[in-house]
């Protein structure tokens, strides 16, 4: 068989889905990156009409080419939080008037196989947005994104995508250096606020796009 990986993943992420609908999520399925990105503007987009959209960091989602393409469109108002020529100040205030938006896009740090999206943020913006606000959230999830069960998101999260985005981030912690969490202290702690998204509320508010590639971290 050819792509013999791709079609393994496209059985696992077809059965998430379906863990995901249950759970009151609209789930949409993209091959690739490209036709995630696709997705969401030629379909998600139009159907949605937001005036207003804003971000919660994502590496899949800039991965995705999502960022650079919506931020040039003059149709719709674009608040901005990952330039990071913007003083802190002024990111901080976008941060809480993008709990306001239309349109709030998004990745997860661990989605479980039935159907849970696991999160922990430094802020709480990312997940704040994903929890109450915003008219409509989409999140982006890479197939590495899935995992068994809570035990085995919370794992993945606290050694791996934590350590892995404390180093993006330039951030002094102990798990920049030893590559696990270290239940540390410090001042520079991204690991501060979980959520775990059991179902959407109301229906269908909260989109997921399983993507059959590996995105983000």
């Amino acid at each position: 068989m050819d792509n013999a990986i791709e079609a393994y993943w496209k059985i696992r992420l077809e059965k998430l889905k379906k863990a995901l609908e249950a759970n009151n999520f609209e789930v949409h399925l993209a091959e690739s990156a490209a036709g995630a990105k696709t997705l969401v503007m030629e379909t998600l987009l139009p159907n949605l009409k937001p005036a207003s959209m804003a971000w919660g960091g994502s590496i899949t989602v800039v991965g995705a080419g999502l960022y650079s393409a919506l931020k040039e469109r003059a149709d719709i108002e674009f608040l901005d939080t990952f330039d990071k020529r913007i003083p802190a100040e002024e990111m901080l205030e976008r941060r809480r008037r993008s709990l306001l938006v239309d349109l709030f896009i998004t990745g997860t740090n661990a989605v479980t196989e039935a159907g849970q999206l696991v999160n922990l943020d430094m802020i709480g913006n990312r997940i704040g947005g994903i929890t109450f606000g915003p008219r409509h959230v989409i999140i982006l999830v890479g197939r590495n994104k899935l995992v068994p069960d809570l035990e085995e998101a919370f794992f993945r999260i606290k050694n791996y995508a934590a350590p892995v985005n404390a180093m993006r981030l330039d951030k002094k912690t102990p798990c920049v250096k030893t590559s696990f969490c270290e239940e540390c202290k410090s001042p520079d702690r991204i690991c501060n606020t979980w959520t775990i998204t059991e179902k959407s509320y109301p229906t269908g508010r909260v989109k997921a796009v399983l993507i059959n590639e590996e995105l983000g971290f």
